[in-house]
């Protein structure tokens, strides 16, 4: 999948991208034909900067019904050729889920287009698991033959059956069909069904890696090995090293650390740093300095693992670092250090912003930092990175971070916050906007009376409206 590209965030596209309270705002705020171009647009080029942890089709789906949109768009995107040319589930994942929502909303419409979908589109699996969650029996029971067909009877196709059984997210469907009486189908899905069970089972069976009974050395070869064909396995080499290794290995394993392959560095760095052995921040320092890229981003991952004040001290002397093991510094010392580390923690938020823009991920701890320190003059860059970010979950930290640092977030981003397309944003900002805002109690009502809202939303919301909710 490609890099999306976002919109300014002063466009009504750029804030639906973002998935901002206030997209929702200025969207019903626009005129219905270009609130809808741009809703469409965003939902068939999904602007996330990680499609797997960051939502919107919850956010996009109430603006379809708010907008009383049609999905032409969305079953031409579905059905188009392309589907059976890009088939990377990123391509429709979005527009399914957002048809999923809306299917709970009761919109039959879309309801109709998943079916569709499940019978002859690439990513049907995720059409499937929107289905198994929403649909009736008898309609699941009548996608049995398209979705069978999928896999030809040859051993071929009965292995790729037995797997996609095995590997589906939502199992109702598989199971309605195995008590099917028709051999095509219930006799077809339950010899999958059996089929599945007995890899796993073989695959435990079959173990690979490390065997009781190994030594340090073996233990950085295998490190290595992995490296090698393209696996990283410095935590696991790490922990296989805590039950291998024993007093007398600990010459052999700082060397390693200090001079070894890649591989065995790697894992000795990340054993010595769990252990918390007294040489290691030094190892760490020279292997982000004169070591590999590899090594040096196992050194950074090495010190991050660390507790104990020990680390502290040592990023309080790295802060400034230019580089990534100064980054990472930065972030201990946001995430524990103490009252005397918030000048540090704002210079390198700043730096951070200044440098690599509002969506870097070394923002993500920094962010935390300042409203856990509550650093109040870090209240202006917050407030930039909330504006500018295309990152939803970094949004919703800095809306957190705003809480704790900015008088005025409960009159300001609090209150659009109520429309953001992340339920942990919409949770911060149903403890913290301001009732007295005729908008905020109306959107506090509709988000406790909305059957597909989350339930700490909905908790935070009753804390503000229930009955022994506080006044004003």
């Amino acid at each position: 999948m490609f890099d999306p590209v976002i919109a300014p965030s002063g466009t009504l596209l750029g804030l639906l991208q973002r998935g901002r309270g206030d997209g929702t705002l200025h969207a019903l705020a626009a005129p219905r034909a270009e609130a809808l171009a741009a809703l469409n647009h965003c939902v068939l080029n999904d602007p996330r900067q990680d499609w797997q942890v960051e939502n919107r089709s919850l956010y996009y789906a109430r603006l379809y019904l708010d907008l009383h949109g049609g999905l032409d768009a969305v079953e031409a995107h579905l059905f188009s050729p392309e589907d059976h040319l890009d088939t990377d589930e990123s391509r429709t994942g979005l527009a399914l889920a957002v048809l999923g929502h809306l299917a709970s909303y009761g919109r039959e419409d879309a309801l109709a287009l998943l079916r569709g979908y499940a019978a002859t589109g690439a990513n049907w699996t995720w059409a499937l698991d929107e289905l198994a969650l929403r649909d009736d029996d008898s309609a699941l029971r009548a996608l049995a033959e398209p979705v069978l067909a999928r896999f030809p009877a040859t051993p071929e196709g009965d292995a790729e059956l037995a797997s996609a059984v095995r590997d589906a997210f939502e199992p109702r469907p598989w199971r309605l069909w195995a008590e099917d009486r028709r051999d095509a189908v219930g006799a077809r899905v339950r010899a999958a069904q059996e089929r599945g069970c007995f890899d796993r089972w073989q695959r435990q069976m079959r173990p690979t890696g490390p065997r009781p009974g190994w030594s340090v050395q073996a233990v950085f070869d295998w490190a290595q090995e992995g490296l090698e064909r393209g696996s990283v396995l410095h935590v696991p080499a790490a922990r296989c090293l805590t039950a291998v290794a024993g007093p007398e290995d600990r010459a052999l394993i700082l060397e390693a650390a200090r001079s070894g392959l890649d591989g065995a560095r790697c894992a000795a760095l990340h054993y010595l740093a769990e252990a918390r052995d007294p040489a290691v921040l030094d190892l760490i320092e020279a292997a982000a300095g004169d070591g590999s890229r590899t090594v040096a981003e196992a050194a950074v991952a090495a010190f991050e693992r660390m507790c104990g004040e020990a680390a502290v001290d040592r990023a309080r002397g790295w802060a400034q670092r230019p580089d990534a093991l100064g980054s990472s510094a930065a972030g201990v010392l946001a995430s524990r250090g103490g009252a005397q580390d918030a000048a540090l923690v704002l210079g390198a938020l700043r730096e951070a912003v200044r440098t690599h823009g509002p969506d870097t991920p070394a923002l993500y701890p920094l962010v935390d930092g300042a409203g856990r320190l509550g650093i109040a003059c870090a209240a202006p860059v917050l407030r930039h990175i909330y504006r500018e970010t295309a990152a939803s979950q970094l949004r919703g930290r800095t809306a957190r971070a705003l809480a704790a640092t900015d008088p005025s977030f409960a009159t300001g981003f609090a209150v659009e916050c109520l429309w953001d397309c992340e339920e942990t944003t919409r949770e911060i900002a149903a403890l913290h906007a301001e009732t007295g805002d005729v908008r905020v109690a109306e959107r506090l009502r509709h988000l406790a009376a909305d059957p597909a809202e989350e339930d700490e939303v909905q908790l935070a919301v009753r804390s503000r409206i229930g009955p022994d909710a506080p006044t004003g």
